[in-house]
């Protein structure tokens, strides 16, 4: 079996979404663990994984965030910020913000296509695509990939993304491994 065109970028798979005792715990992360997981072996050598990690400093409306999730402000090796998976030799992307997509993770992926998993679907996940999309790179979200703060919020997520085919294509991790 070939591997699927383009990227897989694997949104903020850490324990600080999938240790249920979280107060940012993600409610279904443990059953999309698998399907990310045969994603990532699909890709091969074309995935990125990306880190949610606190500001050294928060600043603007960051401060009133962190002020509502002071256990959040620790460093970056903190083990709430550790990825639940090995990357291997994947590149590993840290931003202090919510949406990955910028001038670092377009220099690794380029014109994509992108295949993008993780969490939370309503936030980073949202957060990451639409931007992407929005720089004219073809964007395929793995619905079963995804978890999100809820099931109400991570259909509602994908609702939104849906509207922007057909910059953005919704799809299962069946579908991508069928090629």
């Amino acid at each position: 079996m070939s591997a699927p065109p383009g990227w897989l970028v694997v949104v903020d798979l850490q324990h600080v979404f999938g240790d249920p005792g979280s107060p940012w715990a993600v409610p279904r992360f443990a059953e999309v663990r698998p399907r990310v997981r045969a994603l990532v072996a699909a890709f091969g050598e074309r995935v990125v994984f990306t880190r949610f990690v606190a500001p050294p400093e928060p600043a603007g409306a960051w401060v009133d965030y962190y002020e509502q999730w002071p256990f959040a402000l620790q460093p970056p090796d903190a083990p709430l910020y550790a990825l639940v998976e090995d990357p291997g030799t994947a590149p590993v992307l840290d931003a202090p913000t919510f949406g990955k997509w910028g001038p670092e993770l377009a220099g690794l992926v380029g014109d994509g296509p992108l295949t993008v998993a993780g969490v939370a679907t309503d936030c980073c996940v949202v957060s990451t695509v639409l931007p992407a999309a929005d720089a004219g790179v073809p964007v395929r979200v793995v619905t079963d990939a995804c978890a999100g703060s809820g099931d109400d919020d991570h259909d509602g997520a994908l609702r939104l993304m849906g509207l922007y085919a057909p910059l953005v294509e919704l799809t299962t991790t069946a579908v991508v491994l069928r090629g």
